[in-house]
């Protein structure tokens, strides 16, 4: 698997820090697992632990925002998403405040500590919100590349971390913008868009489907919030069927949004592979989790001939 999406981002971090001299990290005593330790140990001075708060962490930010800073508070995805909801929404969208969530152990990847700890419905509660830009790296790598894009860009950002590795799906050559999906495979028969770690496991779907006679194109959604309305929709005209794969709730994340571009501008047949409405329990590791919940590659594959009957089927 490589190197877990949260050394590629808490490197990258701390690279871009020395390029940077405005910018400046948070934490709530978390560092050693989100791995802002990096930028802690490389400028102590421009490293914030707010101790287990938090609420207070996002508040500080964007009070460090406001004094021309570039903050990028750190925290696990699970309290992020539930008890700093507030202060992100008021503090930060609402007043348009230029701060940065790097939130970590997203989805089922804290495997170990149950359902108080995974993060299944953040992707929803962010992109519900307006001013807010939600992103899901694929993995490590593209993590990485996303903090220089992220500390760039004008305005509040989600920026959603798996603690695990993740099938590698990038090299070097990656270049990324907001709002701009990535067609990774062509296909002419069904379309797997995929965010996050199920995009690796879509495109190895994808293999198994052309193993079949499937000619299965597979698209990147980094980008949750803004949608890439266009290539979805290019997909949904040139393939007729669709699947959507996420590591989180099949309830108002990636699915709900492709579903909303869809019945809104061209119906078309889609799948939904994600968590079922259900708290998950604790796993081994994060991959056999994620597969005993509806995850696997083989879940992908399932869902991409259903959505093909339903297009045959007229």
């Amino acid at each position: 698997m490589g190197m877990s999406m949260r050394e590629g981002y808490g490197r990258a971090l701390a690279e871009y820090g020395a390029l940077n001299p405005d910018v400046v990290v948070l934490d709530v005593d978390t560092s050693a697992s989100t791995l802002t330790s990096f930028f802690a140990e490389r400028f102590p001075e421009r490293f914030f632990n707010i101790g287990i708060a938090e609420p207070c962490m996002v508040d500080v930010a964007v009070g460090m925002a406001l004094g021309g800073k570039i903050p990028f508070a750190n925290g696990f995805a699970a309290l992020l998403a539930l008890r700093a909801v507030e202060q992100i929404r008021t503090c930060m969208c609402y007043a348009r405040t230029n701060v940065k969530i790097g939130s970590s152990y997203a989805g089922l990847s804290d495997f170990k500590d149950g359902a108080t700890h995974y993060s299944i419905a953040d992707i929803a509660t962010m992109r519900a919100m307006p001013e807010m830009t939600v992103i899901v790296p694929a993995d490590a790598l593209e993590a990485g590349k996303w903090v220089p894009v992220i500390a760039e860009y004008d305005g509040p950002v989600y920026l959603r971390i798996s603690r695990a590795a993740t099938i590698p799906v990038h090299n070097e050559a990656l270049e990324l913008e907001i709002g701009q999906g990535i067609r990774l495979r062509d296909g002419s028969d069904v379309t797997l868009v995929a965010t996050g770690s199920m995009v690796g496991r879509s495109l190895r779907a994808a293999e198994q489907l052309a193993e079949e006679g499937i000619d299965a194109r597979v698209l990147e959604i980094h980008t949750v919030k803004p949608i890439d309305k266009d290539l979805i929709l290019a997909a949904a005209e040139e393939t007729g069927a669709l699947v959507a794969a996420e590591e989180h709730s099949i309830l108002g994340g990636l699915g709900g949004a492709v579903a909303e571009v869809l019945s809104g501008n061209r119906p078309t047949p889609l799948e939904l592979v994600g968590v079922a409405d259900v708290f998950v329990r604790t796993g081994p590791d994060p991959d056999t989790l994620m597969d005993a919940y509806g995850l696997a590659v083989g879940d992908v594959v399932a869902a991409a001939k259903r959505a093909l009957a339903r297009k045959e089927a007229g």
